[in-house]
């Protein structure tokens, strides 16, 4: 008995141990570009403050009763919800919300994806990817500011430690988890105190906690319940922080995409019609690409997948639906699979002997479980207004409009989809 309680004390040190020496490993350090100054014209501009709380599906607010964030939506605007863009993953949007870009505009075609040109993927888990700036295309509403010197900040957003065309935020962190909520608040605090010439007008604040739990426990959990009160209680500290600080700071508050619970006992398994020697894959659990070594595979290997799919679509990549924006004609960078499965929720691809995590996204973007949320309140916006939904390309523009950004590359938004949010 003795010998069996020493080993279990022992066992729950070494998972401290490696917890802790996991959470000082990572890289907590605020990096800041020196020599930059606010334009004098830009220091008279508002602020705006892009909170992203991924995985907050439309809905989470009320399921959960998110006392704040209900209150303070009904105070300012307010969508039924906000659609992502195809596929409803988290680096393609959060991409897409800096941007203004289709994911296959921008490049960043899903979290995990093969680039034939390159002979290389791209995986989220892949920190020296990540960081590469020549996966990124389009104009982050970051280095749109900078390049017009105003100044900005990063608290975590997909593309902001990547250089992209050489320029970062001012101030930024590489993406880490060992850094407390009140911490962030603190420094978001202490960028905004700032004398005018330093000071961000532009600032991107990202929280992991709803996606976390819903991935592991399912949307319908106590876990996702205490995920989504801990950003509300969070965001209603940012907010009277910064009531304090008698500057025009507007909030918008997003997610990625929305989140469906899953079968998590019967995912699809591999079709053994797909001969591995002949295409790369690249796995997910919504949505599977294939990219064929020959082309000549291409065809053969579509006619039988549609013959022995159940529980998912096939499609080529010229005929995938015009929708997602997604097919061959608007796969900028080729990137997309030559063929693509998208699965039917609750069943999700199981391709290898991984657990299936019990909540799950990346499927078709109209579906309601993939709906994401949006409010916007500040001096900018209207008060207690109701839009329906829109696709979140369309933030892009409207935030380049309230910081008196000149938007100088293509993009698919358009400010006309939400000028009329706007005082």
């Amino acid at each position: 008995m003795f010998s069996k309680s020493i080993k279990t004390v022992s066992s729950f040190i070494c998972i401290v141990l490696f917890l802790t020496s996991h959470l000082l490993a990572q890289d907590t350090i605020q990096y800041i570009t020196p020599g930059r100054e606010n334009a004098a014209v830009q220091q008279q501009k508002p602020y705006v403050i892009l909170i992203s709380a991924d995985s907050f599906r439309y809905d989470l607010a009320e399921k959960y009763n998110a006392e704040f964030l209900k209150k303070i939506s009904t105070k300012g605007v307010k969508a039924v919800s906000m659609r992502p863009s195809y596929p409803s993953l988290t680096f393609p949007n959060h991409y897409s919300i800096a941007t203004g870009l289709y994911p296959s505009h921008h490049g960043i075609i899903a979290n995990t994806f093969y680039d034939k040109k390159r002979n290389q993927f791209y995986t989220i888990r892949n920190k020296k990817a990540v960081q590469d700036s020549s996966w990124y295309g389009g104009v982050p509403l970051w280095v749109l500011a900078e390049r017009q010197k105003m100044l900005s900040a990063s608290f975590y957003w997909v593309g902001s430690e990547s250089h992209i065309d050489g320029v970062d935020p001012t101030y930024y962190f590489n993406y880490n988890e060992a850094i407390p909520i009140d911490r962030r608040l603190e420094i978001l605090k202490q960028w905004l105190e700032l004398p005018p010439g330093k000071r961000p007008h532009f600032i991107t604040f990202y929280f992991p906690e709803v996606d976390h739990a819903a991935h592991r426990y399912g949307t319908n959990s106590s876990q996702t319940h205490d995920a989504v009160q801990l950003i509300d209680h969070s965001i209603q500290k940012m907010n009277e922080m910064c009531a304090q600080l008698n500057l025009p700071i507007n909030f918008i508050f997003v997610s990625d995409h929305g989140m469906a619970n899953v079968d998590t006992l019967h995912p699809i398994r591999r079709p053994t019609v797909i001969d591995t020697s002949k295409f790369v894959i690249a796995n997910g659990g919504a949505l599977t690409q294939l990219y064929a070594k020959n082309k000549k595979d291409i065809k053969p290997t579509y006619r039988k997948l549609k013959k022995v799919a159940k529980d998912y679509d096939v499609y080529l990549k010229k005929r995938i639906p015009k929708r997602w924006h997604y097919s061959k004609k608007d796969d900028s960078l080729n990137r997309i699979g030559d063929i693509i499965l998208v699965a039917h929720p609750p069943k999700v691809f199981g391709f290898s002997n991984r657990p299936v995590s019990a909540g799950q996204h990346g499927f078709d973007n109209y579906l309601p479980e993939m709906q994401a949320t949006f409010y916007a309140w500040g001096p900018a916006f209207k008060e207690n207004y109701e839009i329906g939904s829109f696709t979140n390309i369309n933030i892009y523009p409207l935030i380049a409009h309230i910081l008196g950004l000149n938007i100088d590359s293509k993009i698919d938004g358009d400010l006309k989809v939400l000028e009329g949010i706007l005082k």
